[in-house]
């Protein structure tokens, strides 16, 4: 996949996946991963970028056998931020697909 429709979307995914449940980066890493190749690199920076934009709120749990685990939280701000931005995604597909559509049957 193009690393430019990659950047476009990995905000919208971890919105809507942190969104539905709480996660801690190296899950939320492996759950979009299912989907889409991407690196803990890339994700991280948007998860400090959202919890300091107070999108986010963070807390520790205790894990088995290791360090206590950072988990993001979506506040009421970013539930709102959540269903604009997805609601944008979906105009934005629809636009798209007008164009592409468009284009059948053209000969060029």
């Amino acid at each position: 996949m193009n690393n430019q429709f990659k950047k476009g979307v990995l905000e919208l995914c971890v919105l809507e996946l942190v969104r539905r449940k709480d996660f801690y980066g190296y899950e939320l890493v492996q759950e979009i991963s299912r989907d889409i190749d991407i690196s803990e690199g890339a994700l991280y920076p948007i998860l400090r970028r959202l919890s300091k934009e107070g999108i986010f709120e963070t807390y520790l749990e205790e894990s088995d056998g290791g360090p206590p685990r950072k988990y993001y939280h979506i506040t009421g701000e970013g539930k709102e931020q959540a269903e604009a931005v997805r609601r944008e995604w979906e105009d934005f597909l629809e636009r798209v697909g007008r164009i592409l559509d468009e284009g059948v049957g053209v000969t060029v």
